[in-house]
């Protein structure tokens, strides 16, 4: 009868199943759309891949993005209950549930899942509600199990019986129990909590073991599901002689309070009873009763003797925190009578959890123009303590541009930035995260994450220099390199790529730079043609840095160019000069002048300056040594001393003029002097000056532009130099000039003396080892005697 009844409840279950998914997912979603956070429900045992929600269209979500956000549940399981589909957002059974498995015996089964779409960050929270099903039957622990009773034992008498087990929970779980008819016994059900329902078989009648030696009983547990699934347990009853005193308990209520942790052997509490019985059938033992839940014995022990409870077992407040154990004092006769009393034990929690961190980050690199309060990483805490020992704060180290938001979510923190970054000062950052809980003493947890600040083109490129300065020897070889601009970039990668150029604007001040070329990658700049300082002194252009950054960023750089002379114009004779353009010349002079006298002056001028253009002079050949003297600064040709009689009446002087370059170039002029008589030479003087008027009218014109040229190139020279010695700082003067100018002049002077006139040769100023020298001609001034004869200073 109970069979049949049993397969007609299973027959409507699967009628009523599809009714009842259907009124539960709508129910959900209903629930859902008011709520602010995303529910749903589904059934356990439910196959892989049966679809429990499309999150993405719930949540109003564009699923063309999904992928690319890389929309993904965070689990820490390595087998995961549930998996979405970055396509459309819906929401798949990874594996088949079982409910019991995953939330035991509770009445709610409630799965949190988090969500997270990444760039930007998104969170969102799913709740999947397991609902059970009816796929367990209630079982005994025993299929028999004996009892033995007195015949003593009045009506009324409980005897507890071994209670079914369900896995399935709520309604489903042990609803009810029957008895098989008997008129000695009747069942009585105790809610027992947590522990579930016991079944007491209650004595209804009195026994006669005479009448009936025992009793076969059967004992069916049922649950709530529709139609029900049952299990049965076997009774017999053994009646035993009288032994008519019970055991009785000193308290009425035991209740205890226990520290989690506690050391095993620990003694929890000592419970006592008296049999009035004498010899054994007064002699009380204690023990746990047939129905305390296998995991107690575990536990807690007891000492049969002494009734001293003791602790066997680890105790967890956050496993559980209280206990409810049945303890049975029985006695010693031959029909032992028992009874049974509860035990409380109420387990006090202690702060032996660390506070738990779990990082989830959202950005291998953020870039370094984030604005204050941009979200890093999602941080969650968790305690299993509970009070002020599970109460947690969180904190980040000062040092760093970072700080912790709370979330809506309890226990939810945001990690943002709480200042600029800037990634040329610091790149990289470990942001440690401490959780520290309120209990006394107090426990903490860190947690170390890496942050890394991602570049941004914000920094312009600089020159190593600025303004650049630099010295081309003249006649370089046009193409090769003659001098280098470089510029740095603080940024890295394509933002810190820099590539180089010269500004062409087509300005007549920046006509050079047509002549020059510049290597967009080194900085290294060609010269495309020769330069020639008698041309050009000096000129300027500008190069344009830019860096690879969008948008670019670049800079420039003023590049002044002097051009250094070389010796490389040979001295030019200007006197003597014949009609025929070679330098030869002839003087006549009489034969009764004195010492000191003045025969010529040899002219020449060399159109390199400094040292390359300063000429010395030099006889190179003379008939007579001790006759004819040279100045080798001026080029004035003098007698040394007076004619005699025995002295020739035509002289040759061969004079060389050569100037200082380092490798000396040099032109030579040949002079005949010839010596008359006093008569002789005033009309040879006469006749010459006057042929001479002829024969010079057509060489004084080429004459006059070439000493006009000179005088202008040398005043010119002197002008720029003073110009630039006063407008150029003291930096770019030393540049140019390196050695210091003690008398505050840019000439030197060397002053001699020559019979009765005293003389002066004004040149450019000169040191040893000048890189660049300025100046111009020198040029000879006569100034009045102010020193005493044959003395010469020489300036530098």
């Amino acid at each position: 009868m109970i069979q049949g009844f049993i397969m007609e409840q299973r027959r409507y279950e699967r009628r009523r199943s599809g009714g009842y998914l259907f009124c539960c997912v709508v129910a959900v979603l209903l629930w859902s759309v008011a709520s602010a956070q995303i529910r749903y429900s589904i059934s356990e045992e439910v196959n892989e891949g049966t679809v429990v929600g499309n999150i993405a269209k719930d949540l109003g979500l564009d699923k063309s993005s999904l992928e690319e956000r890389k929309y993904r549940i965070v689990s820490s399981s390595a087998d995961p209950l549930f998996h979405v589909n970055q396509n459309d957002g819906v929401l798949y059974v990874s594996r088949k549930i079982d409910r019991e498995e995953v939330c035991a015996q509770s009445s709610t089964c409630l799965i949190n899942l988090k969500t997270v779409l990444e760039n930007p960050l998104e969170v969102h929270y799913v709740v999947v509600e397991v609902l059970d099903i009816n796929d367990h039957s209630p079982s005994f622990p025993e299929k028999v199990t004996t009892l033995e009773i007195s015949e003593s034992v009045l009506p009324g008498v409980g005897i507890p019986l071994q209670h079914a087990r369900d896995p399935d929970g709520g309604l489903l779980s042990v609803h009810q129990y029957k008895l098989s008819p008997n008129e000695h016994f009747s069942l009585e059900v105790r809610d027992m909590g947590e522990d579930g329902k016991i079944p007491i078989l209650v004595v209804q009648k009195s026994l006669d073991r005479e009448a009936a030696v025992s009793h076969s009983l059967v004992l069916c547990a049922l649950d709530g599901g529709k139609p029900p699934k049952s299990g049965e347990m076997n009774i017999l009853v053994n009646v035993l002689d009288i032994n008519d005193n019970a055991p009785v308990f000193s308290q009425e209520v035991y209740s205890v309070t226990l520290d989690e942790n506690a050391p095993i052997g620990t003694t929890v509490a000592q419970v006592n009873a008296t049999d009035l019985d004498a010899g054994p059938n007064g002699e009380v033992v204690y023990s746990f009763s047939s129905i305390v839940n296998r995991r107690l014995l575990q536990l807690f022990d007891i000492n049969p003797l002494t009734g001293e409870i003791v602790v066997k077992g680890l105790i967890n407040y956050e496993e559980r925190d209280k206990y409810e154990i049945e303890i049975q004092a029985s006695d010693k006769g031959f029909i032992p009578l028992a009874t049974q009393k509860s035990v409380i034990i109420k387990v006090v929690d202690l702060n032996d959890n660390a506070p738990e961190i779990e990082v989830t980050s959202f950005s291998s690199s953020i870039p370094e123009d984030s604005r204050p309060g941009t979200t890093v990483a999602l941080i969650s805490v968790n305690d299993l303590d509970s009070g002020l020992n599970g109460k947690v704060i969180c904190s980040v180290d000062e040092d760093v541009p970072f700080s912790l938001s709370p979330s809506l979510q309890d226990k939810m923190y945001s990690l943002v930035t709480k200042s600029p970054l800037d990634r040329e000062k610091q790149s990289h950052y470990d942001v440690t995260i401490v959780a520290k809980d309120a209990g006394q003493p107090s426990l903490s947890s860190e947690k170390t994450i890496s942050v890394v600040v991602s570049d941004v083109n914000d920094n312009s490129p600089e020159f190593s220099q600025s303004p650049y300065t630099f010295y081309v020897t003249e006649s370089n070889e046009p193409g090769a390199s003659v001098f280098s601009v470089k510029a740095s970039d603080r940024d890295e990668n394509e933002n810190a790529l820099i590539s180089y150029h010269i500004v062409r604007d087509g300005t007549e001040g920046n006509k050079w730079a047509s002549f020059l070329n510049i290597n967009s990658e080194s900085g290294d700049i060609l010269a495309l043609k020769s330069f020639d300082f008698e041309t050009l002194k000096t000129f300027q252009f500008q190069v344009v840095a830019s860096d690879s950054g969008t948008p670019s960023l670049s800079s420039n750089v003023t590049v002044n160019v002097f051009i250094l002379d070389q010796n490389d114009n040979a001295p030019v004779i200007l006197y003597p000069v014949s009609s025929n353009g070679s330098a030869e010349g002839v003087e006549e002079i009489s034969r009764n002048v004195n010492a000191g006298h003045l025969v010529t002056k040899v002219r020449a001028y060399d159109a390199d300056i400094g040292y390359n253009g300063w000429l010395l002079f030099s006889l190179q050949e003379v008939t007579d040594y001790s006759l004819f003297g040279l100045d080798r600064y001026t080029g004035e040709i003098r007698i040394l001393r007076s004619f005699t009689e025995t002295d020739e009446a035509e002289h040759k002087l061969v004079i060389l003029v050569k100037d200082h370059g380092n490798v000396s170039l040099s032109a030579t002029a040949t002079v005949m002097v010839k010596v008359v008589e006093p008569e002789e030479a005033f009309a040879a003087s006469y006749v010459k000056s006057a042929t001479k008027d002829d024969e010079d009218s057509n060489v004084t014109f080429y004459r006059m532009i070439t000493l006009g040229s000179i005088s202008t190139l040398f005043l010119i020279s002197i002008i720029v130099l003073i110009a630039m010695q006063c407008s150029k700082s003291t930096e770019y003067t030393s540049k140019y000039l390196q050695e210091t100018n003690h008398d505050g002049t840019l000439c030197h002077s060397i002053q001699y003396r020559s019979g009765e006139k005293r003389y002066m040769l004004v040149g450019p100023r000169m040191s040893v080892g000048s890189t660049i020298v300025p100046g111009s001609h020198a040029n000879t001034l006569m100034l009045p005697d102010r020193r005493t004869p044959g003395e010469v200073r020489h300036f530098w």
